[in-house]
């Protein structure tokens, strides 16, 4: 077989995974196994692959990989949200290009280009994952308006309303003057920034007399349908039922009295504009005010706004402020730096808004969700627990949920109306249902399907992710189906703490809901990916590397390796393409130890050196210890930790020592035992580093031998935790020790590898000599004397409380530089021994110092004083 000397992991990656969708690997079916399950986040249909979708779905492989090895039923279902605003922002200005204004199309024109759309480019980054090696059952693939979907959707939608759950009412709202939806309090982001602070005069009817009130927003005075001041204030009381004059518009409005006026705040008077801020609204309700809405939909002017009808909000800012002061009704400007709420997906600034939404009650709903994760019982897990905290607060502090959205990308609200009224509608899962419900409601039988008029808007996007659990096992239409008896609870949950509330939340309020259970056990939360300077990684800081030209530089297994390295749970992880480099080393290392071992003939009849045979009993100790270790990081969801462990384990103990040990000298064949209980060994490391290096593992594991598709090791059988002799660990370590303090030597007085030595040791440690044999193998040792006094005329060097000497011709090395290096040695230490008897001949810090520092203290004391007499046994060997 022509192994070629160094990895090529373009060739190995297209066919393995090609290797692995043709036998159908990652295909599950309901049967007797034990299920694990993962259903993936869905991403955005209009998303391309990230940094944060690289971590997030690294992550998942890795946990899907591993249950897969341990014979469980692995069940990982892929899929994609429909984004609602995102997705029909993105519609919009492609139909823009082509000429084509939304409002001049119907619904249905506009869906089939969105779906049109969708087709093209919708769910690239399900084919993107392919490249990172992402073993997702894709036969399973799910959208969420998917037609089985949508009809899961809306029957929620009709159970929710029909338990009294769901409700029309006219609330201030969020509006997103950008995408021209409503949004839920969730979806609004406040940002600090710095703005003004207006101070106004208003004109008092009949009076000379003026009040001044402050505004962040002088646009709104065109809204004004009130004053109010605090009935407790003696600086306004004289005002009381008057009326004031609205600048600009010259409208008359009342001063009322209310103890919602801060007097403090400002000039203790507050402009009243019900119809654009949420406290203005109650107030306005409280004392029976107008409302006076200024705004369009886009946050323009309307009709209201004067001679500034049309014009943008921030514009009219502008330019009434220059208005009022030309026209003496601006007092001053102040600095003022206030929370503006923004929108989570298009940016835009929030603008509060009067508008007839359908909401969700949450209060009752959300009590099974938060004894879930703070119960006693702690049924869904979060890791890390921090972030308890933070769930806690969102779910004691929760507000009945915004659930629609004035779009048309999305699953249409199922409500009916039949006439004017505020009640007149019924809700259904179709037309034909909501006739005869309408029929029933007016006692009129010759309604006609014709006289009714759904909702135009559609439901928010996350309402029906919050049933995915459920609904990718079509655990809502038919709730006991075999699918969703056997794969529900799902197991684990991997995300970002960023949709915490928005998508966690929400899906185990659902899973109680529809399922009275959880809808997974653990959900484990990931850091974002931030570069070096710890910046938020984002397309307008030019800071995000190109995901798919990574895995073209480092391969997808060093790229997986690079983002899993320094990613603890929960906390961020600094990008750095240096760790994918180092990924990629691994992956070259363990290339090279596989070239190696091909490279070596094989002998039945050689006996197995004593070398071999005790290296490969620590090995399988080590092995069995570290397997324990990453055991413990895997129930911990401690994968970074999990994977450094395998690092030190593959690179450092098996290519950097075990191979070393085994490997037989130049041209001669190495014994058939050790070769096979290598092997062996090397198959259970890459078993084990399967789920995070999957292509190189599977290339090494079908070139090792010629295996059957069953054979394969993306379905081999995990190696199981056995107890590890842990004295055969600590004893090698000794062992390790002796080595590098022989190759050290070997170094510094420039003996070559090829020349034997001789070495003899003070066994002061009582070390077993059952690895001897390595160390004189790794040191060319030719004889190793066990010795009880100083050997004169040698090299030494200390390993605990041993003491080795190597004896040195005095022809290979100058005796004048060894010496003075020797001597300043031998002075430094002298000088540190000084400092440490003086602390220890103080009574004061004996007495008082606790018991492990004098302990400490006293053993660099003992330390010093045995290397003072081994430099002095090497000078006077020397002299």
């Amino acid at each position: 077989m022509n192994i070629p000397s160094k990895y090529n992991a373009k060739d190995v990656e297209s066919k393995w995974y090609d290797y692995w969708m043709k036998h159908n690997y990652f295909h599950s079916e309901v049967d007797d196994r034990e299920p694990y399950t993962i259903v993936i986040p869905p991403p955005n249909v209009t998303g391309v692959l990230h940094m944060g979708h690289m971590l997030n779905n690294t992550i998942q492989d890795v946990l899907i990989r591993r249950a897969r090895l341990q014979g469980k039923n692995a069940c990982w279902v892929p899929g994609t949200d429909h984004a609602s605003i995102a997705t029909e922002a993105k519609v919009v200005a492609k139909l823009k290009e082509q000429g084509i204004d939304k409002s001049d199309i119907s619904r249905e024109e506009f869906l089939k280009h969105a779906f049109e759309w969708k087709e093209q480019y919708g769910g690239i980054i399900l084919e993107q994952l392919k490249k990172l090696g992402a073993s997702c059952d894709w036969d399973r693939t799910k959208f969420t308006m998917d037609d089985d979907m949508s009809e899961s959707v809306i029957k929620v939608f009709v159970d929710l309303y029909n338990k009294g759950l769901i409700y029309r009412g006219y609330r201030m709202v969020n509006w997103d003057p950008e995408a021209k939806t409503t949004l839920s309090d969730e979806e609004v982001i406040y940002e600090e920034r710095q703005g003004n602070l207006y101070y106004l005069q208003y004109d008092i009817v009949d009076s000379d007399e003026k009040v001044t009130i402050a505004t962040t927003r002088p646009e709104t005075i065109l809204g004004d349908t009130a004053i109010c001041i605090n009935p407790t204030d003696e600086r306004f009381s004289h005002l009381k039922g008057k009326k004031a004059i609205v600048p600009l518009c010259n409208r008359e409005i009342p001063i009322i009295e209310d103890e919602y006026v801060d007097v403090e705040f400002g000039t203790g008077c507050l402009k009243v504009t019900p119809a654009h801020d949420e406290n203005d609204k109650v107030l306005g309700e409280k004392h029976n005010l107008e409302v006076t809405d200024i705004f369009n939909e886009d946050a323009t002017l309307n009709s209201f706004g004067l001679h500034y009808q049309g014009k943008d909000r921030f514009v009219v800012r502008k330019e009434i402020s220059k208005e009022l002061e030309e026209k003496g009704y601006l007092v001053k400007i102040e600095q003022y730096i206030n929370k503006v709420g923004t929108s989570e997906r298009t940016k835009a600034v929030i603008e509060p808004r009067l508008s007839d939404q359908w909401f969700l009650k949450m209060e009752d709903l959300a009590k099974p969700a938060l004894e879930a994760v703070l119960g006693e019982d702690r049924e869904v897990k979060l890791y890390p627990k921090k972030f308890e905290n933070t769930y806690r607060h969102w779910m004691e502090n929760i507000r009945d949920w915004n659930i629609s959205r004035q779009l048309w990308w999305g699953q249409q609200i199922p409500a009916f109306y039949y006439g004017d009224g505020k009640e007149d509608f019924v809700v259904a899962e179709s037309l034909q249902e909501a006739l005869v419900l309408a029929q029933e409601k007016t006692g009129n039988s010759s309604l006609s399907a014709s006289d009714l008029r759904q909702d135009p808007d559609v439901l928010d996007t996350w309402f029906s992710s919050w049933l995915w659990p459920i609904s990718v096992f079509d655990g809502i239409r038919n709730p006991e189906n075999e699918e969703i008896n056997y794969y529900y609870p799902t197991n684990d949950l991997v995300t970002g703490p960023d949709i915490l509330f928005f998508w966690v939340a929400r899906m185990i309020i659902a899973g109680y809901e529809y399922k009275d259970a959880r809808p997974f056990e653990n959900v484990y939360l990931t850091g974002l990916v931030r570069d070096k300077q710890r910046r938020k990684m984002s397309k307008s800081l030019g800071n995000s590397p190109d995901a798919l030209k990574l895995i073209e530089d480092y391969s997808a297994d060093g790229v997986r390796v690079g983002l899993l390295l320094s990613s603890a749970a929960g906390n961020d992880l600094l990008f750095d393409e240096a760790l994918c480099q180092q990924g990629k080393g691994l992956g070259n290392k363990i290339w090279s130890a596989f070239y190696l071992t091909t490279l070596w003939e094989k002998s039945d009849k050689r006996e197995q050196p004593q070398a071999s045979k005790i290296a490969i009993e620590w090995y399988k100790a080590k092995f069995q210890k570290t397997l324990a270790d990453i055991e413990d990081h895997y129930s911990k969801y401690r994968l970074s930790d999990a994977l450094m462990a395998m690092y030190k384990l593959i690179y450092d103990d098996f290519c950097g020592w075990l191979l070393e040990i085994v490997k037989p000298a130049y041209q001669q064949p190495i014994d058939a035992k050790t070769y096979n209980e290598v092997i062996a060994i090397f198959e259970d490391n890459l078993k084990i580093l399967h789920p995070f290096m999957p292509f190189i593992t599977e290339e090494i594991w079908q070139l090792i031998a010629d295996r059957s598709p069953e054979e394969a090791l993306i379905v081999a059988k995990y190696p199981e935790v056995q107890e590890s002799n842990e004295s055969l660990i600590t004893d090698f370590d000794f062992a390790s020790e002796v080595v590098s303090g022989i190759r050290t030597i070997r170094k510094e007085k420039n003996i070559a590898f090829k020349e034997t030595i001789d070495l003899s040791v003070i066994n002061n440690e009582k070390v077993s000599n059952q690895f001897d044999s390595v160390i004189q193998k790794l040191g060319n040792v030719e004889k190793l004397d066990y010795i009880t006094e100083t050997l004169e005329g040698a090299m030494s060097f200390r390993v605990k409380s041993n003491e080795y000497f190597i004896p040195i011709s005095l022809d290979n090395i100058n005796v004048e530089e060894e010496i003075q290096k020797l001597t300043e040695e031998l002075n430094y230490t002298e000088g540190f021994l000084k400092s440490v008897q003086k602390k220890l001949s103080n009574e004061r810090f004996v007495s008082g110092a606790p018991e492990q520092v004098v302990a400490n203290e006293k053993k660099k004391e003992a330390d010093a004083l045995a290397k003072i007499e081994t430099l002095k046994a090497s000078l006077a060997a020397l002299q």
